[in-house]
């Protein structure tokens, strides 16, 4: 995949860097990258099969045949081996570089896979460390040319959103407005879906995961729409909930403005250095205040990146909190069974100081179409 011209480019060769910093800490030489998320991080290469060697003086992508091309163009700054026993070859380089002791993601392989390579690594007088969340905690807080790919992904899905209002007719059912919705945010420029979007009208929208089907909207009806697109690897999500005319359910109507305020207070909450349970506590609060405290049935948010979902988590019981550049979604929501939810999401970037920066900036208000 070649990185459209218009679109930042991401510094792979300085992130490696901060994992080498990273080893440094823990007193490892040298790492073996194995999640393919992790790999596209640190290099570029978005093939589903590829496992990096990071050594301090030098990195080694392996592949098989089907992906040298890609590798070699998408990762042109590290070398490539094609080769299906990519241990072997791992545990050869490492031997071949004197190395006493390797990292491996522990995380990134099956318990099997684990003990086989820290096996052939024993074999050659080396050990393997076993790391956790290495990576992963590296990605949490975004560089400038990942916020700018958050940014398009959230663009597009801002625009989406507006397109499809367009479609949001009495008759017409969730599954076409899906269908709509897809094609129109590749239509726009996103490679993709962020996730399988969630189209969910009248009572459906009282389930926070609803899978659209057949039932035709009718006027008066709640319709909660959550989707987001994706750019060069990066999601978008958001969640917005409208109305075909007026609201057939007044208390549903006063619901909307509820978790709306819930929604900019947990967007409030989110600075620089508070506790991500705080954020939560923030759209929490606001919902049991006005009743309704069982019926928020999820989390507040997650991180969002090249994965849809991964850290921070933000929720009653996480723990951390939010640096400058993290990258979260807030999405209140509360849910009345058997007559209509009401979810309102955005992806907002935390800054330095100050209120984080909405990336998604559709209406938030109750649109009554």
């Amino acid at each position: 995949m070649t990185l459209s011209p218009d679109l930042p480019r991401p510094d792979h060769a300085e992130r490696r860097d901060r994992l080498r910093e990273a080893l440094l800490e823990q007193e490892v030489p040298g790492v073996v990258v194995t999640s393919s998320v992790n790999v596209r991080w640190l290099t570029g290469f978005s093939g589903t099969n590829g496992q990096l060697l990071v050594l301090p003086g030098a990195v080694l992508l392996v592949t098989d045949d089907r992906y040298e091309e890609r590798a070699r163009s998408e990762a042109p700054d590290v070398d490539v081996a094609t080769e299906r026993d990519w241990a072997a070859l791992v545990v050869e380089r490492c031997a071949d570089a004197g190395l006493d002791e390797v990292g491996f993601e522990s995380d990134g392989l099956t318990h099997a896979q684990g003990e086989d390579l820290a096996e052939a690594l024993d074999d050659r007088g080396i050990d393997a460390v076993a790391l956790r969340d290495l990576v992963q905690d590296l990605r949490e807080v975004k560089d400038a040319a990942e916020l700018g790919l958050l940014a398009a992904a959230c663009a597009i899905t801002d625009e989406a959103f507006t397109a499809l209002l367009a479609h949001v007719v009495p008759g017409r059912t969730e599954r076409e407005l899906r269908r709509i919705l897809l094609r129109t945010m590749e239509d726009l420029g996103a490679e993709g879906p962020a996730f399988d979007p969630i189209v969910a009208g009248g009572p459906h929208s009282a389930i926070p995961h609803h899978h659209a089907g057949d039932r035709p909207l009718a006027r008066g009806d709640l319709l909660k729409i959550d989707f987001g697109a994706r750019v060069e690897g990066y999601h978008a999500d958001m969640t917005r909930t409208v109305s075909l005319g007026p609201v057939a359910d007044d208390e549903l109507g006063r619901v909307h403005d509820i978790v709306r305020e819930a929604q900019s207070a947990g967007v409030a909450a989110a600075t620089a250095g508070a506790a991500v349970s705080a954020v939560d506590a923030a759209c929490r609060d606001v919902i049991t205040a006005a009743g309704y405290g069982e019926r928020f049935l999820h989390g507040t948010g997650h991180g969002v990146g090249l994965e849809i979902h991964e850290a921070p988590w933000v929720s009653r019981e996480a723990a951390g909190s939010l640096a400058a550049g993290t990258v979260i979604t807030v999405e209140p929501g509360v849910y009345l069974p058997g007559r209509g939810g009401v979810r309102i999401e955005d992806t907002v970037a935390v800054t330095a100081d100050g209120p984080a920066r909405r990336l998604t900036t559709a209406p938030r208000e109750l649109l009554r179409l």
